[in-house]
């Protein structure tokens, strides 16, 4: 995950409960980044902070129709965002039994900290 985060600073939701700065919780919080029409509703954690093991960004989408998921497209800009260009994060679609689904429309990226994530080669991808 990219450390200097001075891109996002003007994108960050500073008021009511998800509300934070960059003094207070550093690469953590949540942003709002207007794309065009649409806006890109995201919570950001690097992992380290909270101890968790993981980078991780969640990012639902809205626009004139409403919520929706976001797209390829947009998911691949939250990426650029958030990581360098060759690192390599995942969408997990975990068993069943496991599913959390606090919010219908919303997708997640994550990537562990200090490990390689296994990729397959390049000719299947």
């Amino acid at each position: 995950m990219k450390t200097d985060w001075t891109h996002l600073e003007q994108f960050r939701h500073t008021e009511g409960p998800m509300g934070s700065t960059s003094q207070t919780h550093g690469r953590n919080g949540a942003f709002v980044l207007p794309r065009g029409r649409v806006r890109l509703y995201i919570i950001a954690s690097c992992g380290d902070q909270l101890q968790v093991g993981w980078e991780h960004v969640s990012v639902h989408a809205q626009d004139y129709k409403g919520v929706r998921c976001p797209t390829w497209d947009e998911m691949c800009c939250v990426k650029d965002l958030f990581w360098e260009a060759e690192e390599c994060v995942v969408q997990y679609h975990p068993p069943r039994s496991q599913w959390v689904n606090n919010h219908p429309h919303t997708l997640h990226l994550w990537k562990r900290l200090g490990e390689a994530l296994p990729q397959p080669p390049r000719m299947l991808v």
